[in-house]
């Protein structure tokens, strides 16, 4: 029996090769038993929104892009903020972006949840660390 180790993970990006990609380094190593994958800054938030409202467990890690069109990462780690729930205290949230700028790094830092900063994609070596 394969161990998993958690039990759900949020990836969002808004680049479907991207996700591909990442999602199968997660299956890969065994990140997670669920990896839900949502497209826009949006989706993520309403799906994260109806876990809420339903009373579900949220994702122990969410991956989230910073830079996507209409709203980005930093729009999303404020709604996120937003959320009405104290489950979300223990979410880990990894920011991903392809550009390392280091603008980002500094904007990272005003959110709690944010635990990592990391160039995309994903590797069975940097989710050692998470």
């Amino acid at each position: 029996m394969r161990t998993h180790k958690y039990k759900n993970v949020l990836l969002v990006d808004d680049n479907f090769i991207d996700n591909m990609i990442n999602q199968k380094i997660l299956n890969n190593n065994d990140f997670a038993e669920t990896i839900t994958v949502k497209q826009s800054c949006e989706a993520g938030i309403s799906y994260l929104q109806e876990l809420v409202k339903n009373n579900e467990d949220l994702p122990e890690v969410i991956f989230l892009d910073i830079r996507m069109p209409i709203k980005t990462g930093f729009d999303f780690l404020v709604e996120f903020q937003e959320l009405q729930t104290p489950k979300k205290e223990s979410v880990k949230i990894v920011m991903l972006s392809s550009s390392l700028d280091p603008s980002d790094h500094k904007k990272v830092i005003e959110f709690n949840n944010v635990t990592d900063f990391l160039g995309k994609p994903l590797s069975g070596e940097l989710l050692k660390n998470i």
